[in-house]
């Protein structure tokens, strides 16, 4: 496991989670993530590509929401768990995001080749 897939499960056990409004993907478009995360969702094809910026949607939407919800990248997780990133429909978890937590995320993101997803 490399040194920024560990940091990358370190980070992902710190974001707090919560309930999002069924069937809500207002959070939801293309984002940009790192390599390491990247490799750990299913490949799409340059036309499942295409056809999802065209529409500004996630190529991993699908009908019923994130269909690699599990593995999302740090960038879908922070949505709605930082007043920086609010969600659109009020949610959040109990307690936000620790800022040292926050900043670290937007840390390895500045510092990491980012590739669409």
């Amino acid at each position: 496991m490399s040194c920024n897939s560990r940091k990358i499960e370190y980070l992902r056990q710190r974001i707090p989670s919560f309930e999002c409004v069924p069937g809500c993907h207002d959070c939801c478009g293309p984002v940009t993530t790192s390599s390491e995360e990247m490799s750990r969702l299913p490949v799409k094809s340059d036309a499942e590509h295409e056809a999802a910026l065209a529409e500004l949607n996630c190529v991993h939407l699908g009908p019923n929401g994130c269909q690699v919800y599990d593995e999302r990248p740090l960038i879908c997780r922070l949505f709605g768990t930082t007043p920086r990133l609010p969600c659109p429909n009020g949610r959040r978890p109990e307690e936000m995001i620790e800022l040292r937590i926050e900043q670290q995320i937007h840390h390895l993101i500045a510092t990491t080749r980012q590739v669409l997803v």
